[in-house]
């Protein structure tokens, strides 16, 4: 029976051994299309824990649950890194209205941003200037922004193809705006939503209030765009319309956290290490399916497509799920400072943090060198319609890994949908295609196999 079994391994690994790339790349894309975990995991950790905002339950929720299927997995190794993170509450939900001076008064759809403080008790009603950017309200001085509420109301530009372009274009609005508008003695912020369309969902994101005093700290909020056309309307209208909002969060003390990581060890080269991994935090508006659910299930499947096809890597691949990368990169930083202690040559690492949506291709930092060779294999990725393959960036998470080495990477997903559920309450289970995630996830299996299988040039 022993020797039976042996030839049965020998006759397996001889025939995955012979097998070309593109065989193998179809077995992988043929396990994920009809036995994938991505979306099964992701219907748990979404509808069964939901938001995941740093310290809070449910972010313990899910570091429990992801450890508990990684263990499942029947992986070398699974363990959890700690790191401290911040603790920031949205509280009661947050109301506001547009008063006119005939006195209509219209309900608006406002969220808190990451960080902000509260408002005072009975809320803040006052005089509102409209601006297009920082830029536009440093150069209207203090006199001109004293007193009033400061509306950011510039949208993303709906001329890039590459929406994340439209996006960084606007976030500093988000950001920075608090800090810059508290400055020159404003009261509040009012931040039009980070959206290519227009709905009555605010978007949600991390600002910041950096040195500033905390006398000058000012409640930081985001309306729809919805209501964004309509606020700039009623300003055109008439100069003195007044905005009132209401918001309670509060920020507490850091709370210890985890990031969640799994390997496989390498068998031949087990001190060169390959991640793939997503964020495991997400903002608290909706359920996270998207950003960045979806990566985390889709970095999971990974490990698990490699078993299930037979892949015995030759180097190290872990799957990481960060902590923390909404509102603070604290994960990122921790697993990035263990990995120049121990001296790990990580050699590559992959992200997934641009939703769920149909996989494109990828973007990749690295040499000309690297490069070229992940070119080379652009023809077995054309059968299942992957085509962009670009130098540019690649994650939040894996950055801090960034040497002058290593080849970091993240998938490129069509982007086109994605800023109608980004930080938003309309981020849930539901907006998320079951193939489409599964495409994801042997996507970014196929590519991690490659990297093994061929490593990188030095």
């Amino acid at each position: 029976m022993k020797q039976f079994l042996l030839l049965v391994t020998f006759l397996f690994s001889t025939q995955l051994f012979s097998q070309t790339d593109a065989e193998i790349l179809k077995s992988i894309y043929n396990k994920s299309l009809t036995n994938g975990k991505s979306y099964e995991w992701l219907d748990y950790l979404s509808n069964q824990i939901g938001g995941r905002l740093s310290g809070s339950l449910n972010a313990d929720k899910a570091v429990k649950w992801t450890k508990e299927e990684l263990d499942k997995l029947g992986l070398d190794k699974v363990w959890l890194q700690p790191v401290m993170v911040p603790k920031w509450e949205r509280g009661i939900p947050e109301t506001a209205f547009i008063e006119t001076t005939s006195g209509k008064s219209i309900k608006v759809n406002i969220c808190a941003f990451g960080g902000s403080i509260a408002t005072p008790k009975e809320g803040i009603k006052a005089n509102v200037i409209e601006v297009n950017g920082i830029k536009e309200l440093k150069s209207l001085g203090k006199e001109s922004v004293e007193g009033k509420i400061v509306f950011f109301n510039r949208p993303m530009e709906e001329t890039f193809i590459h929406t994340f372009k439209a996006y960084g274009g606007c976030i500093d609005q988000r950001y920075a705006g608090a800090m810059e508008a508290g400055k020159l003695g404003a009261v509040g912020v009012i931040v039009r939503s980070m959206n290519l369309r227009l709905d009555n969902f605010p978007h949600t994101g991390s600002m910041t209030y950096g040195d500033l005093p905390l006398n000058q700290r000012i409640p930081s909020a985001a309306i729809s765009t919805n209501d964004a056309e309509i606020l700039s309307e009623n300003l055109k209208n008439d100069k003195n319309t007044q905005f009132y909002f209401k918001q309670d969060c509060l920020q507490f003390d850091d709370v210890q956290s985890y990031n969640v990581i799994g390997e496989i060890t390498g068998s031949e080269f087990p001190d060169e290490f390959i991640i793939v991994g997503g964020h495991l935090d997400s903002w608290d508006m909706g359920d996270g399916s998207h950003d960045d659910g979806a990566g985390i299930v889709q970095s999971m499947d990974v490990l698990r497509l490699l078993k299930e096809v037979g892949i015995k890597p030759k180097r190290s691949i872990r799957v990481v799920l960060f902590m923390n990368e909404e509102n603070g990169m604290r994960g990122a930083k921790k697993y990035a400072e263990e990995v120049k202690q121990k001296g790990e040559n990580h050699i590559f690492a992959l992200e997934s943090d641009s939703g769920g949506f149909t996989p494109r291709g990828f973007s990749f930092d690295c040499s000309d060198s690297n490069y070229n060779q992940i070119l080379s294999w652009t023809s077995l990725f054309k059968p299942y319609l992957i085509h962009y393959f670009e130098k540019g960036g690649s994650g939040a998470d894996i950055g801090p890994l960034k040497n002058e080495h290593i080849v970091l990477a993240g998938l490129r997903p069509d982007s086109q949908r994605y800023f109608d559920y980004h930080h938003a309450a309309n981020d849930t289970f539901d907006a998320v295609n079951k193939r489409e995630l599964e495409l994801g996830a042997a996507t970014m299996t196929a590519l991690i196999y490659l990297i093994d299988k061929y490593g990188i040039k030095k």
